[in-house]
Parts: C-alpha cells; structure tokens; sequence
C-alpha cells in the first residue's frame, strides 16, 4: 500500500518536472561541434566581434557547442578530430605550424570535417616574412592576393546557384555594406565552383580596382570536404544584412552535413 501511495504522489511531481523542462534527463544532446579560428584586433577586430556575437547565439539555437581559438599553431589531428566544421574567422593562411597545416590538409581532402572561410583566409602570397602557402592557394582556386579596395565599398552580390544549400532562402540578389572587396592575380572560377559574385559596377563608393568577373562565393567540388569561401568578411555592418547571416548559418549547418 506505501508503494503505490508513493507511485501516486511522484506522478504529479514527474509531471510538472517534464512540462517545466527542468531535468538535464531530457536535455537535447549537443548536434556537433565547431572549432573557430579567429584573428583578433587590428582592422577586421569589429567584424570578428560581431560574428562571435552572432555565432553564440546562433549556436544555441541549433544546438550546436563552438570552440575558439586565436592562434593556428595549436592545431593537429588530434584536435581536429572532435570537431564537424572549421570555420576560419578571417585568420590568414600564414603563420601556421607544418603539424597543424598537415592536420588541416588531411581534414579538408580525406572529408573529416566541414569548413567556412572568410575574407583575409584568401590573403595569399609571401607576407610577414611567410611563404605562400601553394596547397591553400590551390584549395581557393589557384589564386594569390593582388589587390583590394582600401577605402571599402558597398556592393551588390549576385547569386548564381540558387539551389546550393548555402544559398537556401537568400535573396537572388543584395547589397552588402563596407567591405573590402579583394582582386587576386587569376579568376578562381575554372578551378571552383561559384555560388555568386559582386557586381563591380555597383560599388559604392566607385572605384578602379577591379577583377571584371568577380566571384564573391564560391566551393571546392575537388574536396571530400564540405567547404564554402566567402570574399567578405571586414566590417561588423555585414551583420546588419539578413541575408549574410542566412549564408553564414547555412554554410554551418551544410559543412556540418545537416
């Protein structure tokens, strides 16, 4: 008789504890993990900011735990190996340790895990003192950095592959504030496939530097990765546009393979 008086009584309290949600019993378990590789301070510190920002909330959202980090050397296989996605917060593809580009090749080519790339990731070339990076450059498309304008400008960003993920509910065409659109030596576009591209005509500010054909997005098909670039990524007000953080949200969850 005790036990069932007892059975009676807890069944109320069970109730009320699954309505409330209060028991980490029925937490929903962490989807995946993402590693972020930020550059901190100088001229990209607001749009880092700002991503950061966004990112803690998006990833709680979705149910999604992210890691940051600010310097590459600390990179290897074994690291790599407990996250889904990379995502390369505008940290340059120099002054990485040879261990932790192997880790990131391997990554990248045998599929391990999914990467986002933004804006200085395609800084290609000899700086600081650093070699050109010759796998990076081929990953990109085969480029080297030439050029960009310095002053920043406002452009219009055309999509081209309405039907890849990361272009799931983005506009067909918008304009993205205050970036500092980069010109390499070469069109990636034989090397990649192009997701959409800026119309030069359309800065504002106008300026001289140009590329002509300017792809602006774009992924390696070549890759067992999922991995998408994106040409901007330097000032906070990206932030402001609705249809960037849709591309950064699907570009996540699309590298991740969900």
């Amino acid at each position: 008789m005790k036990n069932q008086i007892f059975k009676l009584l807890a069944i109320p309290g069970l109730i009320l504890l699954l309505l409330s949600g209060g028991s980490d019993l029925f937490a929903k378990s962490t989807q995946f993990k993402v590693l972020v590789l930020t550059e901190r301070g100088g001229q990209h510190e607001g749009f880092v900011v700002a991503a950061l920002d966004w990112l803690k909330t998006y990833s709680a959202e979705k149910n999604f735990e992210i890691t940051v980090i600010n310097h590459a050397n600390e990179i290897n296989e074994t690291m790599l190996a407990n996250y889904k996605v990379f995502i390369q917060l505008n940290y340059p593809p120099y002054t990485w340790s040879k261990e932790a580009e192997a880790a990131f090749i391997k990554y990248i080519e045998d599929g391990r895990g999914g990467w986002v790339g933004f804006h200085h990731a395609t800084l290609l070339g000899e700086f600081d003192g650093y070699p050109m990076w010759n796998w990076f450059s081929d990953f990109m498309g085969g480029i080297r950095f030439e050029n960009y304008i310095a002053a920043t400008a406002s452009g219009k960003v055309n999509v081209e592959d309405a039907n890849h993920p990361v272009m799931k509910d983005v506009s067909a065409s918008f304009v993205l504030p205050d970036d500092e659109w980069y010109t390499f030596n070469k069109n990636p576009r034989p090397n990649v496939h192009v997701l959409a591209n800026v119309d030069e005509s359309s800065y504002q500010p106008a300026s001289d530097i140009k590329m002509g054909d300017h792809p602006a997005i774009w992924v390696n098909e070549k890759m067992k990765a999922h991995n998408v670039y994106f040409l901007m990524g330097h000032h906070a007000n990206l932030f402001k546009s609705t249809d960037f953080k849709t591309m950064f949200g699907n570009a996540i969850l699309w590298a991740a393979g969900k």
